[in-house]
């Protein structure tokens, strides 16, 4: 394995678009796609779309019992910038997906959505640019119970995992639709306000875009590269595992090495008005009021190495004990920790997602 695949080729979720290429899957898995189009989809603000489609992925095959219900449903969310094409990676779907494993595809049900500005979903660089609406993570939410009950026909799961992003979205599905799913395993992430470090470095990355003079209020003939540049350049280290980072770029020309060899490619095929309205969804989310509403059992996973999530700011201590299901666990540093992408290598938690299948069996 390389240096940068080891430090960075991995991370998934909010920094999915710097991954190193994509990763070869280690089997074909029987992935069905498709899009449910939302007419007329009004989003927190009052703005409206006149279609709103919502590309999915689903693995396995819905079970339901005597009354038709889904029994078996399991709902998989990506971070800022990914894709539900993500969990279909080695590090994820072969650790989980397969015969006897967690999440085996026989028994279960996996929907993997691209939210709304993502992938093959709604978003401003289909040609709406900066007039696209400027969703929340509520909107977010709301299309994907829109996605499920009139696109699948799913109106319980199983459970909710999420990562980064996705670890937030379960957080405020668990208060406003607390009865929803049975279980929830959000990956990575706060239940509170994006503050302090955490909002500087987002606030940073969107006005280097917006301040790039080629911007042209979002309708540039050509990506804002210098604005692009500096993006990169601060997703690179809030997304970096420092173990990992030290071993493999040990030395100042081995780094600067690595650094131009990788930036361009990091630029390329990124669209300015995605990414800033990607960052830019967090910016009222804060579910921390009203922890007390989640009442299904949950276990919530941070790693220690995690530049965007650092335990020292005793959040967790904080939080945890409010939800009264709740479980915490903090992943310890080490060289094969993964910084803020282990929430997408399985084999650190994995025991943790089988117990809390056990506890929350009805």
């Amino acid at each position: 394995m390389t240096a940068s695949q080891r430090s960075f080729g991995v991370v998934l979720g909010l920094l999915a678009w710097i991954a190193l290429g994509s990763p070869s899957l280690a089997q074909d898995w029987p992935v069905r796609q498709g899009d449910h189009v939302i007419n007329d989809f009004t989003f927190e603000d009052g703005a409206t779309l006149q279609e709103l489609r919502l590309h999915y992925r689903t693995l396995g095959e819905p079970r339901r019992d005597a009354s038709g219900r889904v029994t078996n449903a399991v709902m998989v969310l990506h971070g800022t910038g990914g894709t539900g094409a993500q969990f279909l990676r080695p590090q994820f779907a072969d650790e989980l997906f397969g015969p006897g494993q967690p999440l085996d595809i026989t028994r279960y049900y996996i929907i993997l959505p691209d939210n709304i500005g993502h992938g093959g979903s709604s978003k401003p660089s289909d040609g709406l640019r900066a007039t696209f609406p400027e969703y929340t993570y509520d909107d977010m939410v709301e299309a994907q119970r829109r996605l499920l009950v009139e696109g699948l026909d799913v109106d319980h799961l199983r459970l909710i995992m999420g990562t980064s992003m996705g670890c937030m979205h379960a957080f405020v599905w668990g208060e406003a639709h607390p009865d929803f799913a049975d279980a929830l395993m959000p990956l990575a992430c706060q239940p509170t306000e994006i503050a302090g470090r955490n909002r500087l470095w987002r606030a940073m990355l969107m006005d280097a875009i917006r301040s790039d003079p080629a911007w042209m209020g979002g309708d540039y003939e050509s990506q804002p590269v210098e604005g692009l540049r500096t993006a990169a350049d601060l997703l690179m280290l809030v997304g970096a595992a420092p173990m990992a980072m030290q071993a493999d770029l040990p030395d100042r020309v081995r780094t600067d090495a690595w650094l131009a060899e990788q930036l361009p490619g990091r630029i390329a095929g990124l669209d300015a008005n995605d990414l800033w309205y990607q960052v830019n969804s967090s910016r009222d989310y804060d579910p921390s009021a009203r922890l007390e509403a989640i009442t299904v059992p949950v276990t919530w996973i941070n790693s220690a190495d995690d530049f965007i999530n650092p335990p020292e700011l005793g959040l967790a201590e904080q939080f945890a004990p409010r939800i009264a299901q709740g479980r915490y666990v903090l992943i310890p540093a080490s060289p094969e920790t993964r910084g803020h992408g282990t929430h997408t290598w399985a084999r650190f938690w994995q025991d943790e997602l089988v117990a809390l299948l056990a506890r929350s069996e009805r």
